[in-house]
């Protein structure tokens, strides 16, 4: 497409030259074919993304009436590199009403289709410029529960983006592969409290509302957007190296909630010594007020169901290793992005890793090995159900969540014990803490991992990291050969996010 413009000019010109003007426009409109959806061509999510460009910041303010079943008002603000020639620039949106375009301030033509929005500039962008982008927009919370976005929370508003949701709230390149830097503007009833990502740089009030203004200071993935709004509390505590934490919880649960939120702190320093210091600028946990079925780690704000900490079913050790496992996605998924969806099990895995190792050492029910010994036994029947670790099969229509089956969890945690025993625990201890440095806020997939695993092993770890990855059925453990396999069962039902 980069070259039917140029194409279409060079006709028309020479059209007119002839004075057949009539025909030049039927040639063109031949030429030029209609906006359509594109995507990177993500193996699960295909329509995801957007190729030519590469955004660097996106700088977004909402306006919320403190109604939330009403949409917001919007202006997303898009700064992004061109890496093609373009004459339409792609952006990931759906489910809002579209105002007003302008790209590098002038007046852009723009149309939504399937869930792009197509945007027309008065001259095509070119390879190794910059672009601004802006979108005054709605956005809408009152979409379906199950395709994520904004979720409703008894006071207010929260984000759920978690896997490709995030175009449903604002315009995107809603793909983890280009994370960019995020500023949010918001305003609301002063009454209300607005929180976001990253760092609370500035409040003003005028009349009945107030504006907060957050900013990230590490580049950040769509999917792990958040801003929150409602009658919540804002805790705050010192973590390791004087690292601020705040928690944001429902006014009236301050005090119920402070004999978790003091474990934070602690937690943090458990996992720093595992694979060393905690890579953002602050961190706390975001308790909603709503039943989502899954928690969320949202880059320096974890969301968590209040459900967790208030079911008297749900035992203390159990939420204990939840707050870890959101913990350890700041370092493995949140600094370290994955490449392409195909790529999840380097998160869950990875995470539900720290959790059973922070059980085990922390003296909760159960141990590391055990835990394994059942995921082992389980491990081809996950495979038959949703595909091996690092190949999964795509989600169930309308089910995105459906993709966080158990094989990423325990499955994709397995991988990294035989791993583990294969090496030893002293190479893999280096391994991790290479992996997050050598991959810090920036993305990596399956292949760097591989790579990196072969060098800390002083040899080739592809053929059994392959086999644990990509194959049918789990490979024998090693120092484990007795551990067996369950067949799998006709009919198996893929399973959900747990966390």
């Amino acid at each position: 497409m980069a070259h039917t413009s140029r194409r279409a000019r060079r006709l028309r010109a020479g059209l007119r030259a002839a004075g057949l003007a009539a025909a030049s426009a039927g040639l063109l409109a031949a030429a030029v074919p209609a906006p359509q959806p594109l995507g990177i061509g993500d193996p699960l999510f295909p329509h995801l993304g957007n190729p030519g460009y590469d955004v660097l910041a996106y700088d977004i303010a909402f306006t919320y009436s403190g109604d939330n079943t009403k949409p917001l008002d919007a202006l997303t603000k898009i700064d992004a590199r061109i890496t093609d020639r373009l004459d339409r620039i792609n952006l990931d949106f759906a489910h809002g009403t579209v105002k007003d375009v302008r790209v590098n301030g002038l007046p852009a033509a723009h149309t939504l289709t399937g869930e792009d929005l197509v945007v027309t500039p008065e001259h095509p962008v070119q390879p190794g410029g910059r672009v601004t982008i802006a979108v005054r927009h709605t956005s809408d919370p009152a979409a379906p529960k199950a395709v994520g976005g904004w979720l409703r929370t008894a006071d207010g508003l929260a984000m759920a983006n978690q896997a490709d949701a995030a175009h449903r709230v604002f315009p995107c390149n809603d793909h983890p592969a280009d994370k960019a830097y995020f500023t949010f503007r918001i305003t609301a009833p002063k009454d209300l409290t607005a929180v976001a990502n990253g760092r609370a740089v500035g409040r003003t009030v005028a009349g009945p509302r107030a504006t907060w203004v957050y900013q990230g200071v590490h580049p950040m993935a769509t999917e792990l957007a958040q801003v929150s709004l409602g009658r919540s509390a804002v805790l705050r505590r010192t973590g390791p190296h004087g690292l601020p934490l705040r928690d944001v919880v429902p006014v009236a649960d301050t005090e119920r909630m402070e004999p978790w939120l003091k474990k934070t702190p602690g937690q943090m320093e458990w996992m720093e010594e595992k694979v060393g210091r905690y890579p953002f600028e602050t961190y706390g946990l975001l308790i909603a007020d709503a039943t989502t079925g899954f928690e969320l780690e949202t880059q320096t704000l974890s969301l968590f169901e209040r459900g967790l900490f208030t079911h008297p079913r749900i035992p203390a050790w159990y939420v204990d290793s939840i707050m870890v496992h959101e913990l350890a996605h700041q370092w493995f998924g949140n600094s370290v992005t994955p490449r392409a969806w195909s790529d999840l099990w380097l998160n869950e895995g990875h995470a539900t890793w720290y959790e059973a190792l922070y059980n085990e050492e922390h003296g909760h029910p159960g141990t590391l090995e055990a835990r394994m010994r059942n995921a082992y036994a389980s491990s081809d029947q996950w495979r038959a159900a949703g595909g091996p670790p690092a190949a999964p099969r795509p989600p169930a229509p309308g089910r995105k969540i459906s993709l966080f089956r158990p094989v990423v969890y325990d499955g994709s945690a397995l991988i990294l014990y035989a791993l583990r025993q294969e090496i030893g625990a002293t190479a893999f201890d280096r391994l991790e803490r290479r992996w997050v440095n050598e991959y810090a806020h920036g993305v990596a997939g399956t292949a760097d991992f591989i790579r990196l695993a072969s060098e800390q092993a002083g040899r080739d770890m592809a053929p059994f990291l392959k086999a644990w990855l990509y194959g049918e059925k789990t490979p024998p453990m090693p120092g484990h050969p007795d551990w067996k396999a369950k067949a799998p069962r006709a009919g198996q039902a893929e399973g959900r996010k747990p966390e």
